[in-house]
């Protein structure tokens, strides 16, 4: 169960839409502390849509969460893990980008048969 308080969408929404022009190629790099918050409200999103403990999303320095019902993972390094870059995860996460083309071009590694069915819970804003 997550231990921190659930982001209301509005919140997620206002943090991903402050890098948005970034995500986009118009704008250059947002502060630190812009990305950071886009990045931990979207993942504290995605693990209140989808709890569980079978896949880790990792978007470094930023975060990580465990999200995805089914067999959790207790020891070593978890054999689901999705992992990427701030950037390309609140484009994800905005629906600006796929997350099989995200694989297959490289900017989002996925590793366990599980780690794909993160692609189900996004974006986790409505676009607009």
């Amino acid at each position: 169960m997550p231990s921190r308080r659930p982001p209301e969408p509005a919140e997620v929404r206002a943090a991903l839409l402050a890098v948005a022009p970034w995500v986009d190629d118009d704008a250059d790099l947002p502060p630190r502390p812009d990305r950071a918050a886009a990045v931990r409200m979207s993942l504290a999103a995605l693990e209140q849509v989808a709890p569980g403990r079978s896949v880790e999303v990792r978007v470094p320095p930023f975060g990580a969460v465990h999200c995805i019902d089914g067999p959790r993972h207790t020891r070593g390094t978890p054999p689901n893990v999705v992992e990427t870059d701030a950037r390309t995860w609140c484009a994800l996460a905005l629906g600006r980008l796929d997350f099989d083309a995200a694989v297959a071009s490289g900017a989002v590694s996925a590793s366990g048969h599980r780690a794909g069915q993160v692609a189900a819970w996004l974006p986790l804003v409505a676009p607009g």
